[in-house]
């Protein structure tokens, strides 16, 4: 039996993977609009119509993520960040500039619309950044690593919301300033940390453990956001309570280090047979080991090279006779596409048409989500965006750990879950059209956890049916999904909608059922044919995961190692 050793050239990716913890959080800033549209509103005197217009701006920005997905191919992710930091800062700095009154008469295209779009779209960089890094890092658990970061975009809101209470005393311009000044901040000091690392292999037995504990702490995290944001809603805290309940939010945060604090104190020292090769230095992998070079299918998980002997004996025949030097063979599912070869298939465009519908339908209900409570009775925004936040946090990391285990144990495509979110989706909305007593929470309790599912299942999927190779521009391109649904549905339907029964009422503010109620109906009907197309796509890709997941794990053809 020979000694144990430590595998050269490994650095465990879980110091990056805590420092995105808190760059998501960052990430997930687009989802304070509700907080500071009111002041927009008031201060600025815009119509609904304008202000859906400007919720829209906050969409088209945070999903544009072609430019974020083309850098994480060419430059490193501390650049990346670094542009998220310029974008938020601008941004949110000219949004404060106007909204403070600073800067006057600034018109409005420029005022908002393309300020807030310019802050939104650092939320792109920021997130795409540490989602391509850490899939990259971690690409034996993709279901879970996805999970777990989108999880933390999702439950940002509520962050977000107790600080915006508890700290800065629900003023919407200190907010503003908050944003504008803190997360470039935060980023920059973060963006040593998020860079890419040996990948993980997935045989140590404490990495799961490490998972585990991730994920319990974002759920303690989670409730206790909710908790806190009930609690002061309830009664009046001192200022020295309210500092002691952020200071445990931030260590909740900071928990995640906690990994890699114990790895470095506790190093585990990996055993390998006689048989194995020390690994390379890791400035030498590219070169010697095969399952470590950028294009190989150990590192971007999802590269399939099927033999097809007739293929191979007609190549080397046209070689030998001079015709051809190198025939190159298309990708098949499973492999890495390039975004202009994924963008013919069939299975790209029904997975961006699920996608599309369930989170466009969704946004929607987010972006109104204050006048949504203002019409059925209830005005506490912050209540109704907490609950919204949790669940969308529930959703986002519980489809993560359920769809990691099902895929592994039964090869059921993650798509499945995507079906299941559609079909919630539409009881809600119809919840949300009866008005009954209590169906407000009832309904945005459900679609939160729906519209978690629908971000969180579609990161992975597009990775195992397109590679990671590729990942950043392929997922950049269904994040434009989300943009588009908030102009069709938010824009065109609910904000013309409610004007017109705000008329009809002759006030500002549109009270009752009816200023939503046709929205719903029709949200309910778009999530209907999501549901269709979710099972279409849900069949078709079926032999996919049964090749991709076979025995339990990922499994690499040895054909694909040369």
């Amino acid at each position: 039996m020979p000694s144990p050793v430590l595998k050269a050239g490994s650095r465990p990716p879980w110091v990056g993977l805590g420092a995105a913890v808190w760059v998501q959080i960052a990430a997930g800033n687009a989802y304070n609009f509700p907080l500071y549209s009111p002041l927009l509103k008031s201060v600025l005197g815009y119509n609904q119509m304008q202000l859906t217009i400007l919720g829209v701006a906050s969409d088209i920005g945070e999903s544009v993520a072609l430019l974020p997905g083309i850098a994480c191919n060419k430059f490193p992710p501390w650049a990346v960040l670094l542009v998220g930091c310029v974008l938020c800062f601008f941004g949110y700095g000219v949004l404060w500039l106007a909204v403070s009154e600073t800067v006057a008469n600034m018109p409005y295209i420029l005022q908002l619309f393309i300020t807030i779009l310019i802050a939104m779209n650092s939320n792109a960089w920021f997130g795409t950044a540490v989602l391509v890094t850490n899939m990259r890092n971690f690409p034996l658990s993709r279901g879970t690593v996805a999970g777990i970061l989108k999880g933390y975009i999702g439950i940002s809101a509520a962050v977000y919301t107790v600080v915006y209470s508890l700290v800065l005393k629900e003023s919407a311009l200190n907010l503003l300033l908050f944003l504008a000044l803190g997360l470039p901040v935060l980023c920059l000091a973060l963006m040593y940390f998020i860079r890419p690392c040996t990948p993980a292999s997935g045989e140590e037995s404490s990495e799961h453990g490490h998972f585990l504990f991730t994920q319990v702490v974002s759920v303690v995290l989670a409730v206790y956001l909710l908790l806190i944001t009930v609690v002061n809603q309830m009664i009046s805290l001192s200022q020295a309570v309210s500092y002691i309940l952020i200071a445990i939010v931030v260590i909740l945060l900071l928990s995640p280090l906690a990994i890699p604090v114990k790895m470095t104190l506790f190093p585990v020292r990996a055993r390998i047979d006689s048989s194995d090769q020390l690994a390379p230095p890791e400035g030498n992998a590219t070169q010697t080991d095969p399952l470590l070079t950028p294009s190989s299918s150990a590192t971007n998980l999802g590269s399939f090279h099927e033999a097809d002997d007739s293929s191979d004996v007609e190549t080397l025949l046209a070689i030998g006779e001079g015709a051809v030097t190198k025939k190159k063979r298309r990708p098949k599912r499973g492999e890495d596409f390039k975004f202009q070869e994924a963008f013919i298939k069939a299975d790209f465009w029904l997975l961006w048409f699920v996608y599309f519908l369930g989170v466009g339908s969704g946004v929607t209900v987010l972006n109104n989500l204050s006048q949504i409570g203002v019409a059925l009775g209830s005005d506490e925004t912050t209540i109704l965006l907490s609950l919204f936040s949790f669940c969308n946090f529930v959703g986002r990391l519980g489809s993560g750990v359920v769809s990691e285990h099902f895929v592994k144990n039964n090869t059921l495509p993650r798509t499945f879950w995507m079906t299941c979110a559609h079909i919630l989706m539409i009881l809600s909305f119809i919840l949300y059209a009866l008005d009954l007593s209590g169906s407000l929470y009832a309904a945005t309790t459900l679609l939160g956890i729906c519209y978690g599912v629908q971000y969180s299942m579609m990161v992975p999927t597009v990775s195992e049916l397109f590679g990671l190779k590729h990942f950043g521009i392929n997922y950049g391109f269904m994040l434009i999904g989300n943009p588009i649904g908030a102009v069709l549905f938010s824009v065109l339907l609910a904000g013309n909608l409610y004007d017109a029964e705000a008329a009809k009422q002759g006030t500002s503010t549109c009270i009752g059922a009816d200023c939503f109620r046709i929205t719903f109906i029709v949200l309910a009907g778009v999530c209907g044919l999501g549901t269709i197309l979710s099972i279409i796509l849900t069949v078709r890709v079926r032999p996919v995961y049964q090749m991709l997941y076979a025995g339990g794990s990922f499994r690499l053809p040895a054909s694909a190692i040369h």
